[in-house]
């Protein structure tokens, strides 16, 4: 019987131990974020690839996930929206997020809520102040509860491809993770941003702090002199975090500052970080200066950073005078000069990037493909230098439109699914031009980027509805939605081309119009419609004036600025705007009450188009006796 007992004890004790571990197991799982662990498999395939899960990887991904598509995002990190753990320095987003517009509908409170992804779940909204913590809870949140497919600490590097006919491309995508595991896909899509420190070819560099390394401590900085590279928002981030500590602050970059009311542009200089123009104007000691960098090199000597002239430009220094307004020496200079795509991804870093001042981009079409690597996408900041300096496309709230542009787009390329559309009657146009304009927020984001295509059908009785079409590709509308088009109308939104710029008084008194009759005139965000014959060619998009945001269409129409930004008055707005679908569509979409119709299909052989739509539709409205003596009264009844 012993044998049995300590059999028995010994039996209980590895039960025990067991479940002692599975405790533990179970414990970990739930702490640990949902993952696909990596495995020594030789090669995984998935259709398609994303590299980065920060907030347009994640984007992609719901798209991918709704459409039910084979795909993986690959996340270096444990968690996702690594970036926002070490940026902004200081956690201050300067991101718009209105928490309260007093409307209830969805879509256009997207429009104050620059941090919110798209999703169906509408609790799933960024409702926080704009902090960098708030944020990357907010993206976990967003991971999780949408079950999108991450594989974490997933490292990827030498990206190349390999030729494969059964690919629609014709070529394979293969890549390695740090461990040399190997992946391929059909599809690769880049997501990670620009993430790399742009570091100058300036001699001496090396004695600057950079921005992702300074230190955060006040005390780091009190009573030194500071020199910031740099004229953007991370380097006004850090000045005005110190300027109160600092003896004094110079900053030096090649652009001018360029305020964000002035440009109309979210990159360039906010209000949050501007404190330090108010002592440079205002004369307490401050400063900023516009020269290149690289013209100079730092010098160290006895703790002390010199700025001076490279040995190329030496000659310059010896024509000023003694007052050369960087003749100070420093004990702190910070590196600010932003961040710049990491091409080393690439197998020998083949990848195409642009040119002038937007090379620290990829190069890209403008359907977000590589110009050097067919069946490679790019999503969310490495996209913004097809609308750099113009539009948001390097945001949150701008790239969550683009990439549900990218999803599309690749919907019809790969899978042969059309491009959403809805087909309206032509009597609803108006009303739905109408909602559009004073809801959606993709057209009010992305600017004279996104624009509504509706297709006008040959017999005018009826209009086909294609929301967020990338308006630079029109030309390719028929091959990207796989529906044919003729004669089209383009909503889109457009600032004035006269209002925007570094040189321009943004608050002059005549700075705003407000009759319908000036409304070419309008400066501020407003709607635009352009009229298509024809389809414009791919040469007169490349043709159109700096200035223009199409070539020349058949006619045009702008909707009044409005201060409330609610295109809805019936005399400012309403009315031109029927007036104009009246002329384009060469009938009469005025509405008319039953009685009105019925007396119209009497006594003559045709009857209007909203009477056809509507009325003989049994969509009429009744008149009381009061409307029709109005209605006489104004000369609409049929004598």
């Amino acid at each position: 019987m012993t044998p049995r007992v300590s059999s028995l004890n010994a039996l209980t004790s590895h039960t025990v131990a067991l479940t002692v571990i599975t405790s533990w197991a179970f414990l970990l799982l739930l702490l640990t974020p949902p993952s696909f662990a990596l495995t020594s498999e030789p090669h995984r395939y998935h259709d398609y690839c994303i590299v980065g899960a920060g907030p347009a990887g994640l984007q992609l991904g719901f798209f991918l996930k709704r459409a039910g598509r084979d795909y993986i995002v690959f996340e270096r990190s444990t968690i996702p929206g690594q970036f926002f753990v070490d940026y902004p320095r200081h956690r201050k987003l300067i991101s718009i997020n209105k928490r309260h517009t007093g409307r209830t509908n969805k879509e256009f409170n997207l429009r104050h809520d620059w941090n919110s992804l798209l999703s169906d779940d509408e609790s799933l909204l960024f409702r926080n102040v704009p902090h960098a913590d708030q944020l990357l809870r907010y993206l976990r949140d967003y991971q999780q509860r949408l079950g999108i497919k991450v594989q974490f600490s997933t490292e990827i590097s030498n990206i190349h491809s390999l030729p494969d006919d059964t690919m629609p491309d014709g070529v394979l995508y293969y890549m390695n993770d740090q461990l040399n595991n190997s992946y391929s896909c059909k599809v690769l899509i880049i997501a990670t941003g620009m993430g790399k420190p742009n570091i100058p070819a300036m001699k001496g560099i090396e004695y600057a702090d950079g921005y992702e390394s300074m230190s955060l401590n006040p005390e780091d900085y009190e009573g030194k002199s500071v020199l910031i590279l740099g004229h953007g928002n991370s380097a006004f981030e850090v000045a005005d975090r110190i300027y109160g500590v600092t003896n004094l602050i110079h900053m030096i970059a090649r652009s001018r500052i360029r305020l964000s009311w002035a440009t109309h542009y979210v990159g360039d200089l906010r209000g949050v970080n501007n404190a330090l123009l108010d002592t440079y104007q205002l004369k307490s000691l401050d400063g900023l200066l516009e020269t290149s960098v690289e013209r100079f090199e730092l010098k160290k000597r006895d703790g002390k950073i010199f700025f001076t002239f490279s040995y190329q430009d030496r000659s310059e220094f010896q024509k000023l005078l003694d007052n050369f307004p960087l003749r100070e020496q420093y004990d702190k200079v910070i590196r600010c000069l932003g961040f710049t795509f990491d091409f080393s991804l690439f197998q020998n870093k083949s990848l195409a990037r642009r040119s002038g001042r937007l090379k620290k981009f990829p190069a890209i079409n403008y359907n977000y493909e590589s110009s050097s690597h067919p069946g490679v996408f790019f999503a969310g900041t490495a996209t913004h230098s097809l609308d750099f300096r113009k539009s948001a496309g390097g945001f949150i709230h701008g790239f969550r439109y683009t990439t549900r542009t990218l999803h599309r787009l690749l919907e019809w390329r790969y899978e042969k699914v059309l491009w959403p559309h809805q087909p309206i009657p032509m009597a609803h146009l108006m009303n739905q031009l109408l909602k559009r304009m004073n809801e959606a927020s993709g057209l009010y984001q992305m600017f004279q980027i996104l624009g509504d295509v509706i297709v006008l059908s040959k017999d005018g009785e009826s209009a086909y509805w294609f929301e967020e079409f990338p308006i630079n590709m029109l030309p390719e509308f028929t091959s990207r939605t796989g529906f044919s088009a003729k004669r089209m109308l383009v909503l889109v939104m457009e600032y004035g081309s006269e209002f925007s710029g570094e040189d321009k008084d943004n608050f002059r008194y005549d700075r705003a119009v407000s009759h319908p009759s000036k409304a070419h005139n309008s400066n501020f965000l407003h709607p635009v419609l352009y009229y298509y014959e024809k389809v414009p060619t791919e040469l007169q998009m490349k043709t159109e004036g700096e200035e223009e945001t199409f070539p020349r269409p058949a006619a045009i129409h702008h909707i009044v600025e409005d201060f409330l930004t609610s295109w809805d008055r019936p005399f400012s707005h309403i009315m031109p705007l029927r007036h104009f679908l009246d002329h384009i569509t060469k009938t009469d979409l005025r509405d008319r009450f039953s009685q009105a119709c019925f007396f119209e299909a009497m006594t003559h052989d045709n009857v209007g188009l909203l009477c056809k739509q509507r009325y003989l539709m049994g969509q009429g409205l009744s008149a009381t006796p009061e409307m029709m003596i109005k209605t006489n009264l104004e000369g609409l009844w049929p004598k």
